[in-house]
């Protein structure tokens, strides 16, 4: 697959309002399962967290793909 079909493969998704609508819906129960989770649940909201920074961990991929047609791996050091 070339870069340019990764771009317009990405450009498909992003253009479709039902994955929008889907990855929102997914985000925001991942971060009110979080928000929501016992007090001494740690692990649980642990989980919930890491779940809504990986769904806009592949949100920003894809529109990074979708802008340059690559898809690099582009990590960034912890705060």
């Amino acid at each position: 697959m070339t870069d340019d079909d990764k771009r317009r493969a990405a450009q498909a998704c992003l253009e479709i309002p039902f994955f929008k609508q889907l990855w929102d819906e997914i985000e925001q129960a991942a971060i009110n399962a979080c928000i929501n989770a016992r007090h001494d649940d740690h692990e649980g909201r642990q989980a919930h967290a890491a779940e809504a920074r990986a769904i806009r961990t592949v949100r920003q991929r894809l529109a990074s793909i979708a802008s340059d047609g690559q898809a690099t791996a582009g990590r960034r050091a912890p705060a």
